[in-house]
């Protein structure tokens, strides 16, 4: 597998964000749902990873948002083929690595209550719930976690 840091819009990467839209419109309401347009992860506080199988077809993605107090995780999705080898592990600690680098000191991300399977890859890499952050308000369909680099 290759992580590294691309532009959103390729096709191949802009065919898992749509199916990251798909997935995250099937579970919640739009206003439950945070999403970044491709346009928005090109800015430069972003750090936005691109996984590729072994042919170099995009298989994950997920960005670093550097804020002024913290990182935070956005866009993290895996192809539904692809999950269970490793990739979202990997994409995670790619994600930590990029936010130590930046001299950041806590990650913070917001995640679905329906999402069982990224609760538990943020649980066993060390976050645990905190309060909403930034712009976001509480919502009983987020879950808002924390980890301090």
């Amino acid at each position: 597998m290759h992580l590294q840091l691309e532009s959103p819009r390729q096709h191949d990467v802009l065919e898992l964000i749509r199916q990251l839209d798909e997935y995250q419109a099937a579970l919640y309401p739009a206003e439950s749902n945070h999403l970044m347009d491709p346009a928005a992860l090109e800015r430069p506080q972003v750090r936005f990873i691109v996984a590729r199988d072994e042919k170099l077809v995009a298989v994950g993605c997920a960005a670093l948002v550097q804020h002024e107090d913290c990182g935070e995780i956005k866009r993290m999705f895996v192809a539904p083929s692809q999950r269970g080898k490793g990739v979202a592990q990997a994409l995670l600690a790619r994600l930590e690595e990029e936010a130590r680098v930046a001299g950041l000191s806590t990650l913070k991300l917001e995640t679905g209550v329906s999402q069982p399977e990224a609760i538990g890859l943020y649980q066993r890499a060390g976050f645990s719930p905190c309060p909403p952050f930034g712009a976001y308000v509480p919502d009983p369909l987020s879950l808002f976690m924390s980890k301090a680099l």
